[in-house]
């Protein structure tokens, strides 16, 4: 963390108790695609955690690694903060709540899904997922594109996957060493 980012965050590290309670809550009140959004505006707004450069940063490693981008998210900012129990506890709040859920929703879809009324409040909370997706989506592509080589990167990614439709894997194999590369030889300056 740069003393710029630690003059963002405002609160000490937090207890290994309160980071879990954290991200089960998160998980317990959070749908989908919105589980970053509400990361960011819980840990970063909220509570100051961590830095809003620190989450851009986390996100876009957990976006380029294999796996669940909430989980890996989870994982970085769990240790980010207290170090390997912390991102233990994060990933474990954060899935605890989801799975007994699933299960219990499960059960419920299985007897109730054919009601009409069903299929309207799961197109609700799909318009809400969305919404968030989009909004960080946004903010972070406005913090991302400092400059028009951040920019230039960017709009490659969205351009060839986005609207294109090229594999994920391929593009992102270029594009995140070359992003990594000019990132390096800028904190050189």
């Amino acid at each position: 963390m740069t003393e710029t980012d630690a003059a963002e965050t405002d609160a000490p590290p937090p207890s290994l108790t309160a980071l879990f309670l954290a991200f089960l809550t998160i998980g317990l009140t959070s749908f989908g695609g919105g589980l970053s959004g509400w990361i960011h505006r819980d840990f970063v707004g909220r509570r100051r955690w961590i830095s809003e450069a620190d989450f851009t940063s986390g996100l876009a490693l957990a976006q380029a690694m294999p796996g669940v981008n909430v989980v890996n998210l989870s994982i970085w900012v769990g240790f980010a903060l207290r170090g390997s129990r912390g991102a233990l506890l994060a990933v474990t709040g954060v899935l605890a709540a989801p799975l007994v859920a699933i299960i219990l929703i499960g059960v419920v879809y299985g007897r109730y899904g054919g009601l009409s009324g069903v299929h309207a409040v799961l197109a609700g909370v799909t318009a809400a997922a969305i919404g968030l997706t989009l909004t960080l989506g946004w903010r972070t592509a406005r913090r991302a594109a400092r400059d028009r080589t951040s920019l230039s990167l960017l709009l490659a990614t969205f351009a060839t996957v986005g609207l294109l439709h090229w594999p994920m894997l391929p593009v992102v194999a270029v594009l995140v060493p070359l992003s990594l590369l000019l990132a390096f030889r800028r904190g050189l300056r």
